[in-house]
């Protein structure tokens, strides 16, 4: 065997670790709409995965906190979305609390501020739910707060940075460990570089990347523009400049490929990990990302092929 053929090999072996690593403990989501639809989430989901569970205008609390109590029989991890503006009281976010802790056994969970700008009671952001205290009163231990690789269509990027440093204060006084997990962004670029940018501005939390799961282009496209990230709307505009691509499945390893060899560690980055949005279906994107895990992939020029046996 020569010298370069060897050193391909070694190479891949390589990349084949770093992929694997960045897919380890990957976490999902989904709405209590789409669960109501899935019989058994465990005939696809691994033992001790972490579900989000969203909480969407229009629906209520009682809905997400049965999707919860599901999971966790099924052998899962829930962990319910706190949306702030959607809560309409203190008691409110109380009860909502006590609930998923005492019926689900939650100890993760995900705050955000809300879609639009509508308030329906005393909480516009999620800072105000933290000042509340109910989250250590009932034993939370992890708290996810939500990170803006390209912005965001509701609040000045400088409002953003302030929330980061409240949010990395809040984390020192808290009994929670807090992290940060990201929209959903389709350029390793941007991510890399907003990751660098916000640990040099005096970042402490861990990263957890949102990527897109396994979805047709037009789906993607769909739901960017609704979430009004404009370069990945602009990066999917340039893909389906040809009709027959709106249709095509996309996956997303070339994305996992570059944030893998770009962080093997995450030192310089603090990203630990990823979150799967499975805008194309929740089956899809878990089979896809068991079988990376796995290691059931051929690496090729771009990302890699995923394989099942």
């Amino acid at each position: 065997m020569n010298a370069n053929k060897t050193t391909s090999i070694n190479s891949d072996d390589l990349q084949n670790k770093f992929i694997t690593r960045m897919l380890k403990d990957f976490s999902l989501e989904t709405t209590p709409n789409g669960a109501k639809k899935i019989d058994s989430f465990s005939e696809f989901v691994r033992p001790e995965t972490t579900v989000f569970i969203t909480f969407l205008p229009g629906t209520t609390y009682d809905e997400t906190v049965s999707i919860a109590k599901k999971l966790r029989l099924e052998g899962l991890i829930p962990a319910p979305h706190f949306a702030a503006r959607s809560i309409t009281s203190k008691e409110m976010l109380e009860d909502y609390v006590k609930k998923v802790t005492s019926e689900a056994g939650v100890k993760k969970i995900l705050t955000i501020a809300g879609a639009g700008g509508k308030q329906l009671g005393p909480f516009p952001d999620t800072i105000s739910l933290f000042e509340t205290g109910i989250f250590d009163k009932y034993g939370i231990t992890e708290i996810g707060v939500a990170g803006h690789p390209e912005g965001s269509s509701d609040i000045p990027d400088k409002e953003i940075e302030k929330a980061l440093k409240l949010k990395n204060q809040i984390n020192e006084r808290t009994n929670a460990e807090l992290f940060i997990i990201s929209q959903f962004c389709f350029d390793s670029r941007i991510i890399l570089n907003w990751a660098k940018q916000i640990n040099s501005e005096g970042n402490k939390l861990p990263i957890i990347v949102g990527i897109p799961g396994i979805a047709k282009l037009s789906t993607l496209l769909k739901y960017s523009i609704s979430c009004g990230i404009g370069n990945s709307v602009n990066f999917l505009k340039k893909q389906s400049s040809q009709m027959m691509n709106l249709i095509k499945t996309q996956t997303p390893d070339r994305l996992v490929r570059d944030l893998a060899m770009s962080t093997p560690d995450g030192r310089e980055t603090g990203i630990k990990g990823l979150h799967i949005y499975p805008l194309g279906g929740l089956k899809k994107s878990s089979e896809w990302a068991y079988s990376a895990l796995d290691g059931k992939f051929q690496l090729n020029q771009e990302g890699f092929d995923v394989y099942q046996e």
